[in-house]
């Protein structure tokens, strides 16, 4: 039987609604993985953008991970602040064990801080945003200015605006053996936009 791959998701306070659901749904519902919500703060839920509440299962510490596959950091308003929560030891174990490691909209800022995008093409909410928000940081050189996600070996990163694209990079490099079922994925979300399916 095979082994179920096991997806840590990070929540902050005010975290996107709309940056994660593809993404947990999909790879448990076709790919047969497990998922966990992950929070700094797990003394309660927290809430998201559109004031949900959700209820984490575990924290970030890396002790408490070590079943981890893969870890998606998703993108929330507390990213950008000073005050932010520190969660490179979890993003760094995760990626030295051989897992996957990715980051949506100000989720990206987590592995910037991490340094995780050193020597690694990578890209967020457009051109200088990194920056305008945490100054330099390892790896700048290589941020690609496009409105998709992009994946540099085991690390997946994206703007906001990309949801679908995230999702399809993180499950092809968290499954690279199923590649075709993958791109059936990606054959199935551009439907939606194609231009001449277009309306009104």
């Amino acid at each position: 039987m095979e082994q179920k791959k096991t997806i840590g998701f990070v929540f902050v306070d005010k975290f996107a609604d709309w940056e994660f659901g593809l993404l947990s749904g999909s790879a448990v519902d076709w790919f047969g993985a497990r998922t966990f919500a992950l929070s700094p703060s797990t003394g309660g839920p927290v809430k998201s953008i559109g004031g949900l509440k959700l209820m984490p299962d575990r924290g970030v510490a890396p002790e408490d991970n070590g079943d981890l596959d893969a870890v998606a950091v998703i993108g929330a308003e507390t990213w950008p602040s000073e005050d932010a929560p520190d969660i490179a030891p979890l993003l760094s174990t995760t990626l030295a064990r051989g897992g996957i490691v990715g980051g949506i909209c100000g989720g990206t800022l987590a592995l910037a801080r991490a340094g995780l995008f050193e020597g690694r093409k990578h890209t967020s909410n457009g051109a200088g945003w990194i920056e305008s928000k945490i100054g330099t940081y390892p790896g700048s050189s290589l941020y690609q200015d496009v409105p998709h996600a992009v994946r540099d070996a085991h690390i997946v990163s994206a703007p906001g605006s990309a949801p679908g694209t995230f999702t399809t990079n993180f499950l092809e490099a968290l499954y690279p053996e199923k590649a075709a079922h993958v791109a059936e994925m990606r054959e199935f979300i551009a439907r939606e936009y194609r231009l001449d399916n277009a309306q009104g």
